[in-house]
C-alpha cells in the first residue's frame, strides 16, 4: 500500500498509470483473481443485453427507412401544400406546446439541481423545443407586424439558450465519458463508441483503446496487492524506487 506523500511524489503520467493498474484489478475475472476475490459481474456484451442483436439491427433499419421515406415526404409536401393556410384551433396548438415546453424546463431544472443523468437527456430535448419554438415563431408571422418581434425573441432568447443547452449537454457526456474512462484524453463525442456492444452485422464499433499494459516492476509503479486496495496517511509502505 501507498501513502499520500508517496502518492503527491509521482508523476501526472505514473499517477495514471497506476490507476490503469488498479483498474484492470478491478475488471479481473472471479476465477482469475485468486481466492477470496468478491464475485462482480463485469462490463456485458450485446448479446447478454436485453433484446436480440437481429431485433437490434432491424430497429436502425427501421430508423433508416424512415430517414428515407420522411425525405420523399417533405419533396411531396414541398410541392403540394398551398403557401397559405387558415389553421384550426390556432389556441390550442400553441398553449399545448409552450405547455410541453414549459414542462420540459421544469423537469430539466429537477434533474440539475438533484445532479440525475436524467439531465443530459432533458437538455436534449429543450434544445430542440426550443429550435422548434424559434422556427415556427419565424416563419408563421412572416409578412405580418409580429414578424421582427418573433425575430428578435428567436435571436436573442431562443436559440441562444437552445445553445447553451445543447453545449451543458455535451460537457455533462464529456465529464461523464472521463470519469467512466479514468483518463484526461476524451476524444470527440461523434468518434466514442457505445462501450459493452460488440460489433454486429454492417454495424462496426470500434472499441475504446484499453489501459497501456502494466510492466512488471516499471519505474515510478508502485508495488499493488491483489486484497483490498487502501491508502495510509503515514508510511505503512513504500513505493518501489521510494526510501523506505
Amino acid at each position: 500500500m501507498i501513502n499520500v506523500d508517496e502518492l503527491r511524489q509521482m508523476s501526472p503520467a505514473e499517477r495514471a498509470e497506476l490507476a490503469c493498474a488498479l483498474a484492470d484489478l478491478d475488471a479481473t475475472p472471479p476465477e482469475q483473481a485468486g481466492p477470496g476475490a468478491p464475485d462482480e459481474p463485469g462490463p456485458r456484451t450485446e448479446s447478454e443485453l436485453a433484446g436480440s442483436p437481429r431485433t437490434r439491427v432491424f430497429a436502425l433499419v427501421a430508423i433508416i427507412g424512415c430517414c428515407l421515406v420522411l425525405a420523399a415526404w417533405i419533396g411531396v409536401l414541398a410541392v403540394t401544400l398551398p403557401r397559405y393556410y387558415r389553421s384550426g384551433d390556432w389556441r390550442g396548438a400553441w398553449v399545448g406546446f409552450d405547455a410541453g415546453l414549459l414542462v420540459t424546463f421544469a423537469v430539466t431544472a429537477w434533474a440539475g439541481w438533484r445532479h440525475r443523468q436524467l439531465v443530459i437527456a432533458c437538455l436534449v430535448v429543450l434544445a430542440t423545443l426550443l429550435c422548434c419554438d424559434a422556427w415556427f415563431d419565424v416563419t408563421l408571422d412572416l409578412r405580418t407586424s409580429d414578424f421582427l418581434v418573433s425575430l428578435l425573441m428567436a435571436l436573442c432568447v431562443e436559440l441562444p439558450l437552445a445553445a447553451l443547452a445543447l453545449i451543458a449537454a455535451r460537457r455533462l457526456m464529456r465529464l461523464n465519458v472521463r470519469a467512466a474512462a479514468r483518463t484526461g484524453r476524451v476524444p470527440p463525442l461523434w468518434k466514442i463508441p457505445l462501450y459493452g456492444l460488440e460489433s454486429r452485422g454492417f454495424r462496426t464499433l470500434i472499441p475504446a483503446g484499453p489501459c497501456p499494459p502494466v510492466p512488471p516492476g516499471g519505474p515510478g509503479l508502485a508495488a499493488v496487492s491483489p486484497g483490498p486496495a487502501a491508502v495510509s496517511p503515514g508510511p505503512a509502505l513504500t513505493a518501489r524506487g521510494a526510501p523506505e
